[in-house]
């Protein structure tokens, strides 16, 4: 009877690293909306006794879109891929109108910026849906080109004209930290893609040739920027959001001065429940509250990282890698503004400020991430692990019964000579012969 043969080796299942990014990529996230929902009741709080309401009036409202937000983000991750992909170019399409209603009566106005949307009692930012818009339509279209995309003009067509119209839409309504957060999101699809570098150099240029334009149009541009840049800064004047800011991650040391207890939201700090909201996790977290919030946007890119690196679709990775550039760019941006390396341009930090259309737009984008992350490859060594053969069991013996003579006999080459005879003496081996190879 011949001996039973090994079982051929079970190939890697997809999803079982993906299962590690999606997890990851899931927790951090969650995490980081909870921590951003007491935050935002402790910063708002205040202001909204200030104004006559409820001091939990805005905290209720960012809940609701907190809710709202996790149920996309969930219903979003169990959507196919292939249907992502059919949906990117009405979606870009669709967020694209609803930026221009801004230029409408239909348009609302916050200090210089005119980024709002209000359709009956409903009010939103267009510019956070046309985030998720340009990721998906910039996956698709570079997906599709992947043959050729280390040439520029494959590369660069029609995703870069199309790049700057969104970029377009929003700069004409004076909102350059929303372009500054398009622009990153479009190199890093751009360069996930493997798209040539001679385009980063020349599309980089013009992205600051813009961006110069844009700053010195406005007076009032010019001056924060001048300001950031100048050590003569009026602490009280045009310095004063970012004194404060300072000055209470300062004031805040290692583990903060107690949540709830911070003294800069007390009418001190402006945008303190938005764009300030680091600032207030300083305060009252103190130094291991800031590194918490760096910590869960960490494991968020990690997990994206992960992602890029492992599925095989490039749909997937360059989705993934556009949110990555969304995500991080924001997040620098934000906390680079609280803590003094960058001018006061306004963009909220991921997750964490308040702001309902924000927040659903971020966990709509993550979603996709997660949809992805579920046909992510295993890494280096999971497929070993999971097809690493077992040899078949044996017969088992009873206990106290001697052990079974073995079945198999060694090579001949390794076998003892059998002892000489007692008449015969033994025979020298042959000159030139080997030793034994045992």
């Amino acid at each position: 009877m011949p001996p039973p043969t090994a079982p051929e080796p079970a190939p890697a299942s997809p999803g079982r690293d993906g299962t590690g990014s999606h997890r990851l990529l899931l927790g951090a996230a969650l995490t980081l909306v909870v921590l951003g929902q007491v935050m935002v009741l402790s910063a708002s709080a205040v202001g909204e006794i200030a104004r006559g309401n409820s001091p939990y009036a805005l905290a209720a409202e960012q809940a609701r879109f907190a809710v709202l937000g996790v149920a996309v983000m969930l219903a979003a991750s169990r959507v196919p891929l292939r249907v992502h992909r059919r949906a990117a170019a009405p979606l870009l399409l669709g967020a694209l109108a609803l930026q221009l209603l801004v230029f409408t009566p239909l348009g609302l106005s916050q200090g210089e910026r005119r980024s709002w949307v209000a359709l009956g009692p409903v009010a939103g930012q267009p510019a956070e849906l046309l985030k998720v818009g340009l990721v998906l339509w910039l996956a698709r279209v570079l997906a599709e080109r992947q043959d050729g995309i280390h040439d520029w003009r494959t590369a660069a067509l029609p995703a870069v004209p199309g790049a700057v119209v969104v970029v377009a839409a929003t700069l004409a309504g004076h909102d350059v930290g929303t372009s500054l957060v398009l622009a990153a999101l479009v190199a890093t699809a751009l360069f996930v893609a493997g798209a040539p570098l001679r385009l980063f150099a020349v599309g980089g240029a013009g992205v600051v040739l813009a961006f110069l334009a844009v700053a010195a149009s406005a007076p009032r541009r010019v001056q924060r920027i001048s300001d950031w840049l100048g050590g003569d800064c009026d602490p009280l004047g045009s310095c004063y959001q970012t004194t404060q800011g300072v000055r209470a991650l300062a004031s805040g040391g290692w583990l903060g001065v107690g949540l709830g207890q911070s003294r800069q939201k007390w009418s001190y700090l402006p945008e303190a429940h938005n764009d300030f909201i680091f600032a207030i996790v300083g305060e009252e977290l103190g130094l291991a509250g800031t590194l918490l919030v760096l910590a869960l946007l960490g494991a968020l890119a990690l997990a994206m990282i992960r992602v890029i690196g492992r599925h095989p679709d490039p749909f997937a990775r360059i989705a993934t890698g556009g949110v990555l550039g969304w995500v991080v760019s924001q997040a620098l941006v934000n906390i680079g503004t609280v803590i003094g390396l960058a001018p006061v341009i306004g963009v909220p930090l991921p997750l964490v400020s308040a702001g309902g259309s924000a927040l659903v737009a971020t966990m709509l984008a993550l979603g996709v991430v997660l949809a992805c992350a579920r046909g992510a490859a295993p890494g280096p060594g999971a497929g070993a692990a999971v097809s690493r053969p077992r040899p078949p069991p044996g017969p088992r013996t009873p206990a106290g019964a001697p052990a079974p003579p073995s079945t198999t006999s060694p090579p001949a080459a390794c076998r003892r000579p059998a002892p000489p005879s007692p008449t015969r003496p033994p025979r020298r081996p042959p000159r030139g012969t080997a030793g034994n190879p045992c």
